[in-house]
């Protein structure tokens, strides 16, 4: 069975020095309240509280903690590195000492490894941003050194002459790039705040109370002046002003306008002039030509200046009747070209030398037959071969004839 350790003075000590004394309670950004060495499990608004008091309070806390240390270091440990596993898992949170590289390097036996893995732990989150903390880099040599430091006080030499030291570089990770922020807290006040070194405390920005409606109305507005930027209206670009579009029965009766915007009445030679121009723009024959110039959507709209401009061509209308039964002309493709096949003239040439060679080859076989058989190129041989030849040529000749019958009455 394990040992189980208990938190000496050494590890209050530490934590008291680190955490600092508040005699009253202080509201953090979460919500919740801290008093005495960074209590906050009972601390609530308006509460006091002096050092002893806040001693016990701490020692209360440590219990947890020490407990959690017993249970999930499962390698031996001595009083200062028990101590120092402690202030560490205070400081961090039980949880984050649980995932940690110092608790698993721990339990694989790398004492050492586990010592130099409580440096990682020196960050925080300040003003939006992950910085190294000047406090915790000292917290985390403090508790360090106690780590590493032997209970019964006798040190390993190693003496400079034998052992002079030499760069480490897989450790200049550890060096942090830039310089660590030095941060102080208030420790009176019924609210924690936190400021750099000699600069202006930080205290979180209120929140506007908004209603739904007006975050959503601004947020629309917002999206329309958007819309608006990415697709003017017709007309508005390049300083132009908008153009007004007519009722398309106001080209029967044209009115003119003057620069100021008032509306001036037309001599009788401009009103005709613009019923010849609405009328003359449809052809005068054909079914197709509608009767009312006030459906005319090509009539042009008549000068300001009331004067009579030559009229434009006459349009012709095609009418396109969508009910009748089109006639579907397929698109004309051209034929690919046709291999042009060799003529009858061909199989017969070849029909006649298969039956030339075939015929030689049965004459020579005849006289060559009491020849003897000594190479290759023996008359027999040949006969043979010549006989062959002759019966494939007219094979082939046959088909194709076969061929070329079964192609021409396929056509009638």
């Amino acid at each position: 069975m394990r040992p189980r350790h208990r938190v000496s003075r050494n590890a209050i000590d530490l934590i008291e020095r680190f955490e600092g004394y508040r005699r009253k309670a202080a509201a953090l950004p979460d919500g919740r309240w801290t008093i005495g060495y960074g209590h906050t499990l009972t601390a609530r608004e308006g509460a006091e509280v002096s050092e002893e008091d806040a001693e016990a309070l701490l020692i209360y806390d440590l219990i947890a903690v020490a407990h959690a240390v017993n249970e999930h270091v499962f390698a031996p440990l001595n009083q200062n590195q028990f101590d120092a596993l402690c202030s560490f898992a205070f400081n961090l949170g039980l949880d984050s000492f649980r995932q940690s590289q110092v608790l698993k390097r721990l339990n694989e036996g790398e004492t050492l490894q586990a010592a130099c893995a409580m440096e990682l732990w020196r960050k925080a989150e300040f003003q939006g941003q992950r910085i190294v903390i000047d406090a915790l880099v000292r917290r985390r040599a403090a508790e360090k050194a106690l780590f590493l430091t032997p209970p019964d006080g006798v040190w390993i030499p190693a003496p400079s002459p034998l052992l002079r030291p030499l760069v480490d570089i897989d450790a200049r990770d550890l060096i942090p790039s830039e310089r660590p922020t030095g941060l102080v807290t208030s420790l009176e006040g019924e609210q924690v705040l936190v400021s750099r070194d000699g600069g202006p405390a930080a205290v979180p920005p209120p929140v506007e109370d908004e209603t739904p409606g007006e975050t959503v109305r601004a947020a629309a507005e917002a999206v329309a002046a958007r819309l608006q930027t990415i697709f003017p209206e017709p007309g508005s670009e390049f300083g132009e002003e908008p153009v007004e579009v007519r009722p398309q029965a106001d080209f029967a009766a044209p009115i003119t306008t003057s620069a100021e915007g008032d509306e001036e009445p037309v001599s009788p030679e401009a009103e005709a002039a613009s019923e010849a121009l609405v009328i003359g723009s449809y052809p005068e024959e054909g079914p197709e030509a509608p009767q009312d110039p006030a459906l005319d959507l090509a009539a042009p709209e008549p000068a300001n200046d009331a004067r009579l401009v030559s009229p434009p061509e006459p349009q012709v209308r095609m009418v396109i009747d969508d009910t009748s039964v089109h006639e579907f002309i397929p698109a004309r493709v051209a034929p690919l070209p046709r291999k042009r096949e060799p003529g009858l003239g061909v199989d017969l040439a070849l029909a006649l030398l298969g039956l030339a060679f075939f015929g030689f080859g049965l004459f020579w076989g005849l006289n060559a037959r009491g020849a003897p058989v000594t190479d290759l190129a023996s008359p027999l041989v040949v006969a043979w071969a010549a006989g062959i030849a002759g019966v494939g040529f007219f094979v082939v000749a046959v088909f194709r004839l076969l061929e070329r019958l079964a192609k021409v009455s396929e056509r009638d």
